[in-house]
């Protein structure tokens, strides 16, 4: 049988970087598979990512792209309420972020080292209220462009996974992947862009958490771009 191609080009870079420390390897052997989205189910029905918690949630918000995990941290302590599912496939960085929720116990988190599009697949449409997508990798050499996460084909999918009215929250340090992704999300039918004036995008929204990649750009000279867009209504 011929193989076929991915569906989806990689949006990422490596999956590995330095060892890991002897609790990440542990974290990574046990405690991943009680807190992992639960594996694909067989057939072609989606599935309520609701049901992927043990104790009931009002809402599921959605990050691509976890890095070390102080952003979905930070939400779901201030959200206990809320159901959080982050992917991040760098396994240095998911397994620094899953020390931290066990440490602390987290109930309201579930977490997934595979491609964030894959997931999103799986799940029944108009499930999200809010997605986060923080930092994307801007893959800043003209060859690479196919290669950025922010797409039509992709925004056609999370607008399927989108409530009307849910929020979509992207930020970047990048100025051109920034213009790369305005156009994109403005030429898109799913989506409305919410700012009024230039201070919308130079200003993080009221409930952000700040993180050491962020941090770092800064004292580097890098400003974020807070971009944030609603899924118009039906």
């Amino acid at each position: 049988m011929e193989k076929q191609p991915p569906k989806w080009l990689s949006s990422f870079g490596r999956r590995k970087g330095r060892p890991l420390t002897p609790e990440q390897k542990e974290v990574m052997g046990g405690f991943y598979s009680s807190l992992a989205v639960p594996p694909a189910l067989p057939g072609p029905s989606l599935e309520n990512p609701f049901h992927w918690f043990q104790t009931p949630v009002k809402d599921i918000w959605f990050e691509i792209g976890l890095g070390k995990g102080e952003h979905m941290l930070g939400q779901a302590y201030n959200h206990p309420d809320i159901g959080f599912v982050g992917c991040e496939t760098y396994v240095n960085g998911i397994s620094a972020f899953l020390v931290l929720v066990e440490k602390f116990n987290y109930q309201n988190i579930r977490a997934s080292s595979d491609d964030a599009r894959l997931i999103l697949e799986r799940i029944e449409n108009e499930s999200l209220g809010r997605v986060f997508i923080l930092f994307p990798d801007p893959w800043p050499k003209k060859r690479h462009e196919k290669r950025r996460l922010i797409q039509h084909t992709f925004l056609d999918l999370l607008a399927q996974k989108m409530k009307p009215g849910a929020e979509l929250r992207i930020a970047t340090d990048h100025q051109e992947y920034a213009q790369w992704i305005i156009f994109h999300m403005t030429t898109h039918t799913g989506f409305t862009w919410m700012a009024e004036s230039k201070n919308d995008w130079l200003t993080p929204p009221s409930d952000w958490i700040q993180t050491r990649y962020q941090q770092k750009a800064h004292e580097q000279g890098r400003g974020a771009i807070y971009l944030r867009f609603a899924r118009k209504m039906n």
